[in-house]
Order: structure tokens, then C-alpha cells, then sequence
């Protein structure tokens, strides 16, 4: 082990060691266990997708779940003979029906087996034959002609898609609003990656990029831009193919036509995106075979020639044939790694959707976003979302310990955003040796000393206090080592003007999107708080609630429910769902039918730090918020015009009875709360500020 890597895993073990004597007081046992088990080690990895292949290949679909009117996508599947395949497919297709509005063309291009005899008889399909054969090219263009859909999706013959593929295949188009081209993953039927998307390099030859290799491989698992996506299955929309002229007829009768599209479509100013949520199953050489000096696999050479003089200009850009494969496929942008304890969770916790929107962010201004969480752990579906959106997240077993991790990948990187102080101190040596060139960014998220001091203060913990103390000292020492920290508020920023001084500090805060103003006030009802309970000032602040502030609430308004939502609620958390009018919901996926249907929502936090995302969650949906003024701090908000303030049992009921009552306060406070995160939590408002910070202007 090098010196750095047994600094790194000396630095590891005390903070870890540290920060679990911390939680012991805070979280108990049982919370602090869990707590341990998701920062240390990497866990099980994400268990291997079983592929689904039809139960009785070979039988004959009776039916197909299309669409008779407004098909969304048409589906257009090329054949020419091999009907059992052809079946397979079909099978597919019936058995998992995508749940978009579809057609499926099949179209016959001269088959001579019993294809002519047996595929009209299927219900809902669309039959079309050939008067003679033309190749794959002419077929896919008349089947381009006969199509309804917006979409058009052609699928190989030879292939079976995965349940769900056409869904994923599609949302590409709504998450990467410039997607021109969507291709979906190819495997092979035992399993192993076929394609990544593809590349091309200068002298106009191709690769399929991740061939043979394992398709959760970090790699090959995010959705990113590429050359080009074999024909087996892409999705463009039916305009645009028409607008290029479909495919070329000069690569007839097949070979590089899917290519040549790609190109036609990147010419236009828009992206051709693989999409690795979106699998398929393809029996390669199936139509065509694989020997490229006879029959229509021939034509692979010959084409390749033609493209070359069509687009020679272009290629002249691409890396060289024998370049190195991982290099000549990543994004050809500025670099950013963004490095966290845990993979963000947008469904849990405020700070992921913070961390999320960020990254979001930092893609739209043009920069390739990689995530490593600490921990190394494949997070099943919140990677997955992160993957989906264009992040290339790295994981065990494919990730390395960080130390070796760096010394192979640090060069890539031009920026570097290092979450929470902890993680910090464990990666900025190892970034100032393998990343010399990275501009290295602590985000604090919030100040953890300060959060830490103030519930010291609240419970008179002396213990507590002078671990707050320790925090301090670790958390200025990062600031002062980092080129930029990022506080989440004015004043967090003023405090670090006093206590790092000669420290660059800018203010990034929340990012939300506004869902708008929701329901009226006389479609709501009840309250809601949201908040994760593995954050002990949540703990306290329902605690002082549901204890001190409800039975208030309660004993003048009877109709009104309390909707408690949070993950990991502790027992003292569980035992308030005995209360007459509290309901405990736990973890909610979907915050939003509380967000629009909740008339208000209070954060009775009693103390803690940085920007409350409960806060601007409810206020991006038009829900007015009762909160302490802890819990306001550094928003921006004004006591009776964005919010209402209170911080004691009494006047904290007394606000809420008013605010739920008063539709002309409610009101002003709802219309004035979205304003505020227009104006200082959205992506527009912290776009400066990272722009600054990672020197893109």
C-alpha cells in the first residue's frame, strides 16, 4: 500500500470512529448501526438482471397489445425470412406489451418461407410484403412510410426486447430534451454486453463499444452520447427522419445506413444518445451473417468507403483505428468528479435533491459529471436515476478503493466537488497527487460544526459541545485546503468571513424546481412535515411538535390530521403515531399529493444549520410554511409575508390555527413563498454562483 493509500485509510477509520461516538449520543445504538453499515464497505451489488426470453419459442402470438388509433411509436421490424426469430420477437412484444400507445410494421421483404402465411393471421399487427427484395435499407424506408407515430423505433427481427425497453427507450427524448437518436443496450443472449452505442473512427471503420463486457459495468451503464447506435434498436421522431430523407439508399441494399443516420442527425445540432435502461437482446448476425466476404455482409467494406467520402470532413475530428477504446468514447468536455458519502436519494432527503439538481446543473453548462459515493456502493434505483440522467457513477465491484481508483482516473478530471467535511479530508490529498490539475470544491453542505454546537447548546450535552469544538477544527482546516467552499447561505458565508478569512466562499444553495402553485386553499386540508429522521433535528423538532405544539392545535380544530412523512423514524418518533390526529407515514416516494394537497406545512426545527429544504419543498409548491426562526435562517424570508415565524408552543399553534384558517394570509404567503424560490433557490439563481466557482465563465 502506498503512503497515500494508508493516509487515506488512517483518515477513513478515525472519522468514522469519530462520528460514530457522536451518533451513539444522538441516535442511540440501533440508529447508529445502520448509520455505520451504509458508510462502511460496499455492500452487495446490484443483483444480475435475469434476461426474459419467451417461454415457448417458436408459438405463434394470437394477439398484439397495439394501439388501433394515435400510436404514439410505431415500431417497424424488417424481415426476411427466419421466421422463428420473427416469432420470438413478436412473443415479446405480446407477453410485455409496452404500456405506450404503439404499432408494430412488420414489413416482408420477399420472405420465402412461411413468414407471407403466418404472420397476417396475427391480430394487430401490421402486415406489409415486398414485391421483390430490396435489402434491410428499402424495407425500413417503406415501413418508415406506412408509420402513424410520432416515434419511429426499428427493431431487428432477430432480437428480443427486455420488458420495459420501449418506455426507457423513449424517456431519453424527455430527460435529454436534445436527443435527435436514442439506441438502446444490446446484449448477447448469454448475457454479455453486445454494444455501448458505437464508435467510429477516422478512417470511417467502427467498433461497438463495451463488446463482450459486463453491462453494469460503470462504462457501458450511463446514458451519454455516442458515434452512433446499431439499427437493431433506435428510436428517433418520424419528422426528423423524414426531414433527413430517411435512410441512404446509397448504402444498399445494408451496412452503415445506421451510422450514416446518426451523423445526418448530428449535423442537425442534436445529440445521438445510447440509453442503457432501454435492454435488448439480439442474436447478431442472424440476418446477415458474420462473414464479411460474401453475401450481404460484404457490403460492410464497401460501405465503409462511401461514408468515408460523404463524411471525411466530420471524421477527421475522430480518434485514430487502434486508439484507445474508453478514451475515444467519453464525453469530449470539461470534467467534473462530485464525491459524497452516499449516492443522493432525490426520494429521501432534501440535501440529495440538492446534490441532484447540481449535477443537473452542471450538465446543462456543458460539463460530463462523474460520481463516486464514498462508501462505493451500487445504490440500486437512485444510481440507476443518476445513470438515466447522464452521471457516470462508479461502484464496486468495478470501482476500486479510492486510492487506486484516482491514481488510474484523477487525470480526467478538470474540477472536483467534495461533499461534507468528513469526505474532504479523506480525498483532497489523494486529488492534490492523482488530480494536480482539478480545481478542488468543498461543499459543505452545511456547516456541520455549527449545526453540531447548537444542538450541543440546546440539550446542554458538554460532551457534545466539545465534539462540536473538534468539528470546527476539521471542517476549517478542509475550507482552508480547498480552493472554493460552497456554504448554503449569507449567513454561513458571513460566519466564514470571520473564521476563514483568507478562504474563498461562495453561496450555493438549494436548487428546486417550481412545481407551481398546486391546489387552491379551499381543495387542501391538514399539515404536513417532511423530514428524514436519520437527522437528529428532526427528531426534536417533531418530538417538540407533536408533544408541546399539537395538543394546542388539536383541542381547537379536531378535523385537522398531522401527516408526519420520513424514513428511519426512531421509536420515540413511531410512538407519536398514538396521538389523536397524528398520522405516520414513514418513507413516501412521492412527496407530491402532500405538497398539493396539504393546506400547510410546518419545520419546527429547534436548531441546526444551513438551508431548509422542507422549507423551500413546500414553498416551490405553493404551500405556505409555519417554522421557527432556525429554520428560516439565511432564506431570505419575511415573518408574515413569505412565512410564519414562531418559537414558542404557544405562538407556534396560535400561527398555524391563523395561517389555516386565513385565506387571505395563506394567500400572499403562498404566491410570495414560490417568488422566493424563484428568486434564490432555483437552478437560474445558483447557476452564477458555479459558474464562478468552477471557472466557467
Amino acid at each position: 500500500m502506498s503512503w497515500a493509500g494508508l493516509r487515506f485509510s488512517l483518515v477513513r477509520a478515525a472519522g468514522l470512529l469519530r462520528r460514530a461516538s457522536a451518533s451513539l449520543r444522538s441516535r442511540g445504538l440501533g440508529g447508529t448501526l445502520s448509520r455505520v453499515r451504509d458508510h462502511v464497505g460496499v455492500g452487495a451489488p446490484r443483483p444480475s438482471t435475469t434476461l426474459y426470453r419467451p417461454a415457448s419459442p417458436g408459438t405463434v402470438p394470437a394477439a398484439l397489445g397495439t394501439s388501433a388509433t394515435a400510436p404514439m411509436a410505431s415500431i417497424v421490424i424488417p424481415v426476411y425470412g427466419h421466421l422463428a426469430h420473427t416469432l420470438e420477437c413478436l412473443q415479446a412484444l405480446a407477453e410485455h406489451p409496452p404500456t405506450t400507445p404503439h404499432e408494430i410494421i412488420v414489413v416482408d421483404d420477399g420472405s420465402t418461407d412461411a413468414t407471407p402465411a403466418i404472420l397476417p393471421g396475427i391480430a394487430g399487427l401490421r402486415y406489409h410484403r415486398r414485391t421483390g427484395n430490396g435489402g434491410f435499407i428499402a424495407a425500413c424506408n417503406d415501413g418508415a412510410a406506412l408509420a402513424r407515430g410520432e416515434f419511429l423505433v426499428f427493431l431487428n427481427n432477430d432480437t428480443v426486447p427486455q420488458p420495459g425497453w420501449l418506455e426507457a427507450l423513449l424517456a431519453t427524448f424527455a430527460t435529454h430534451p436534445r436527443t435527435g437518436l436514442a439506441g438502446a443496450q444490446l446484449v448477447y443472449p448469454d448475457g454479455r454486453l453486445q454494444e455501448a452505442g458505437g464508435l467510429v473512427f477516422c478512417d470511417a471503420s467502427g467498433w461497438n463499444y463495451g463488446r463482450f463486457g459486463d453491462p453494469s459495468d460503470p462504462r457501458y451503464a450511463y446514458s451519454r452520447e455516442v458515434d452512433y447506435c446499431s439499427g437493431a434498436a433506435i428510436a428517433l421522431r418520424r419528422d426528423l427522419f423524414k426531414r433527413i430523407g430517411g435512410f441512404d439508399t446509397r448504402y444498399a441494399p445494408a451496412y452503415y445506413e445506421d451510422t450514416d443516420l446518426a451523423f445526418a442527425v448530428r449535423a442537425l445540432g442534436l445529440e445521438v444518445r445510447y440509453q442503457p435502461a432501454s435492454r435488448v437482446v439480439h442474436c447478431e448476425g442472424v440476418t446477415s451473417g458474420t462473414d464479411e466476404n460474401g453475401g450481404t455482409k460484404a457490403f460492410q467494406g464497401i460501405n465503409r468507403l462511401k461514408f468515408l467520402d460523404k463524411w471525411q470532413d466530420v471524421l477527421r475530428s475522430h480518434a485514430a483505428p487502434g486508439a484507445d477504446a474508453d478514451t475515444a468514447a467519453r464525453p469530449r468536455r470539461r470534467t467534473v468528479l462530485v464525491i459524497d458519502a452516499l449516492t443522493p436519494d432525490s426520494t429521501r432527503d432534501s440535501g440529495s435533491v440538492r446534490l441532484v439538481n447540481l449535477m443537473r446543473l452542471l450538465m446543462d453548462e456543458g460539463m460530463h459529471v462523474v460520481f463516486m459515493p464514498a462508501n462505493r456502493r451500487d445504490a440500486g434505483a437512485a444510481t440507476a436515476r443518476l445513470q438515466a440522467m447522464g452521471v457516470e457513477c462508479w461502484h464496486a465491484p468495478h470501482a476500486a478503493r479510492a486510492p487506486a481508483w484516482l491514481r488510474a482516473h484523477g487525470p480526467r478530471f478538470d474540477a472536483a466537488i467534495l461533499c461534507r467535511h468528513y469526505v474532504a479530508r479523506e480525498f483532497v490529498p489523494l486529488l492534490r497527487s492523482h488530480a494536480p490539475g482539478a480545481r478542488v470544491v468543498f461543499d459543505t453542505v452545511d456547516l456541520h460544526y455549527l449545526r453540531e454546537r447548537r444542538g450541543a447548546e440546546a440539550s446542554g450535552d458538554a460532551a457534545a459541545l466539545r465534539a462540536a469544538a473538534r468539528t470546527r477544527e476539521l471542517e476549517l482546516d478542509v475550507i482552508r485546503r480547498s480552493d472554493v467552499t460552497w456554504v448554503v447561505s449569507e449567513v454561513e458565508r458571513a460566519l466564514l468571513a470571520d473564521e476563514a478569512p483568507q478562504s474563498r466562499v461562495e453561496v450555493v444553495s438549494n436548487v428546486h424546481e417550481l412545481a407551481g402553485p398546486g391546489r387552491a386553499f379551499g381543495e387542501r386540508r391538514d399539515i404536513v412535515f417532511v423530514g428524514g429522521f436519520r437527522h437528529p433535528p428532526n427528531v426534536d423538532a417533531v418530538l417538540w411538535f407533536a408533544r408541546e405544539v399539537w395538543p394546542k392545535v388539536r383541542a381547537r380544530r379536531g378535523d385537522i390530521t398531522f401527516h408526519c412523512i420520513g424514513a428511519d423514524a426512531p421509536s420515540q418518533i413511531q410512538a407519536i403515531a398514538d396521538i389523536d390526529g397524528i398520522r405516520l407515514h414513514g418513507h413516501v416516494p412521492d412527496l407530491d399529493p402532500y405538497m398539493d394537497g396539504a393546506r400547510i406545512a410546518v419545520a419546527p426545527l429547534r436548531y441546526g444549520a444551513g438551508v431548509k429544504g422542507k422549507v423551500n419543498l413546500s414553498m416551490a409548491h405553493g404551500q405556505p410554511v409555519v417554522a421557527t426562526t432556525c429554520a428560516v435562517e439565511g432564506m431570505h424570508l419575511r415573518d408574515g409575508e413569505d412565512v410564519q415565524v414562531a418559537d414558542d408552543a404557544d405562538a407556534f399553534a396560535a400561527a398555524v390555527l391563523h395561517l389555516y384558517d386565513d385565506e387571505a394570509s395563506w394567500t400572499r404567503l403562498s404566491a410570495n413563498g414560490l417568488e422566493n424560490v424563484r428568486r434564490h433557490f432555483s437552478a437560474a439563481a445558483a447557476r452564477v454562483a458555479v459558474r464562478r466557482a468552477l471557472a466557467l465563465d
